[in-house]
């Protein structure tokens, strides 16, 4: 098992991936609305678009395949976080987590999180940070996460 950075040869099968364990944990709690969102931000061209920026997406690759990846913007928000359904509960999460968090260059980590997701991100030590929010049919709760100076 091996973290790398995405590549453009990725983003077919890294766009999959989060589609696949979003409709699983997620869409079943949300409007078609926030289902419609969340496919256009998970789309290949919109991961190709983003990896022009200042975000950092990085995959966990094993077996020859994705089988989880993060994707942390400007160094300080977790944008993304998806393990495959097959992969979840492995670990995986956490060795994303930790590898993006080195990259990190504030004092405080912050993640809109998915509502079935918030036990996770606090297994991997972020706490509520506000009360939960909407954009866009996505329903998020804030955390955040302070790092070790």
């Amino acid at each position: 098992m091996q973290i790398r950075k995405l590549t453009l040869d990725d983003l077919p099968h890294a766009s999959a991936l989060c589609m696949d364990a979003f409709m699983q944990a997620v869409a079943p709690s949300l409007s078609a609305q926030g289902v419609e969102t969340f496919a256009k931000v998970a789309a290949a061209q919109a991961f190709a678009e983003r990896m022009q920026g200042d975000n950092l997406m990085l995959a966990c690759v094993s077996e020859g395949a994705i089988a989880g990846l993060i994707e942390l913007k400007e160094g300080r928000h977790v944008a993304m976080l998806f393990v495959a359904p097959g992969w979840q509960r492995t670990g995986i999460g956490m060795r994303l987590m930790n590898a993006a968090l080195r990259h990190a260059r504030v004092e405080v980590v912050t993640v809109k999180a998915s509502l079935t997701s918030v036990p996770a991100y606090q297994r991997y030590g972020f706490t509520l940070a506000g009360e939960v929010g909407e954009f866009a049919g996505l329903v998020y709760q804030p955390m955040e996460k302070r790092l070790p100076g």
